[in-house]
């Protein structure tokens, strides 16, 4: 089995935990509300965190385990990306189910754009990844946005992989801090940018392009807090959360309807209790992906997606001597 890289695993549940708390405004119906940022400065700070924030991480995160699992797969099998046909196509299949829980759920276009994309890309070199990736990304974040931003960061997650950037994480300190330094300022820039058109749907022209050069700031501000002693805290919380990414979006749907079932959040008085219940579903996700962990190699629908891909019974319980590996360093955390 590949090793595993901490690193993406804790950035991938915190993107996690925040795309949660985008799919409660989403589920509920809250309405965003609109006019001058200093009217509304709590619904500016949500939409500085949350809005196109997490989805682009994510995003760029699938390129990368699209990658890695491909580099794993031909290890494996003489037809590497047959498989990964059956893994998208899966993938679209739990998605359409999940459909019926959160009609805007955007794993459907995962699946689909990983078809007519990501599948393609794998037949190129990573140069040209790299630049397609590059231009569909700038050009999806000054034009359309949203969902459009997805091939581009697909394909820079694909490159991010093929040029062994993840393999090589502690050793990209000085790089890490470049790409921070040089980060700061358009990504100030776009925030005032975005204080200046306001909040609500009708800013979403500034809020969105902003998204993607924040996401890029979080990501590499993320990787530098791994590399400082916060690192075992963040890694014990949320690295298991983002070996479960599956399981965990499917279960914050069902989490996300009891919530408005008994808080109506649709009818909130304003973000608070929309954050505080995003904060109470991270915590409950974190907990239970631990416990799990402890004792499972994969999340349930982890396993579930990864024995329908190579189509045969995958062992789900965790090696003895690596159960109590997981048990003996989340006790020592």
């Amino acid at each position: 089995m590949a090793r595993r890289i901490h690193e993406l695993d804790a950035l991938r549940g915190l993107a996690l935990a925040g795309i949660v708390e985008f799919n409660i405004v989403q589920m509920t119906g809250f309405p965003r509300p609109e006019g001058p940022a200093s009217d509304h400065p709590g619904a500016y700070v949500w939409e500085a965190l949350f809005l196109q924030r997490p989805f682009p991480i994510f995003s760029l995160l699938f390129g990368v385990s699209f990658a890695l699992f491909l580099r794993t797969a031909g290890n494996r099998t003489d037809k590497p990306r047959l498989v990964l046909l059956r893994r998208l196509l899966w993938l679209g299949v739990f998605s359409a189910l999940h459909t019926l829980l959160q009609p805007g759920e955007v794993l459907k276009f995962y699946a689909a754009f990983g078809i007519v994309v990501l599948l393609p890309a794998s037949y190129l070199s990573r140069r040209w990844v790299l630049g397609l990736g590059v231009v569909l990304t700038l050009a999806a974040s000054l034009t359309f946005n949203g969902l459009f931003i997805i091939p581009g960061l697909f394909l820079l997650g694909m490159a991010v992989a093929q040029y062994g950037i993840p393999d090589t994480l502690d050793r990209r300190g000085r790089q890490l801090g470049i790409a921070f330094a040089v980060t700061v300022p358009p990504a100030a820039a776009m925030l005032w940018l975005q204080w200046r058109a306001g909040v609500g749907p009708a800013a979403n022209y500034r809020i969105l392009p902003a998204g993607t050069v924040c996401a890029f700031l979080f990501t590499v501000s993320f990787l530098l807090l791994m590399r400082t002693p916060l690192r075992r805290p963040l890694d014990a919380v949320l690295a298991p959360m983002g070996r479960m990414a599956l399981t965990n979006y499917v279960l914050a749907s069902v989490l996300i309807l009891a919530a408005d079932a008994l808080l109506d959040l649709g009818h909130a008085s304003g973000f608070a209790p929309i954050v505080a219940t995003g904060a109470v579903i991270g915590v409950v996700q974190a907990l239970l992906s631990v416990l799990w962990l402890r004792w499972f190699r994969y999340g349930p629908l982890e396993w579930l997606w990864r024995c329908l891909t190579w189509w045969t019974p995958v062992p789900i319980r965790a090696e003895p001597a690596r159960a109590d590996e997981v048990r003996g360093a989340v006790t020592s955390k």
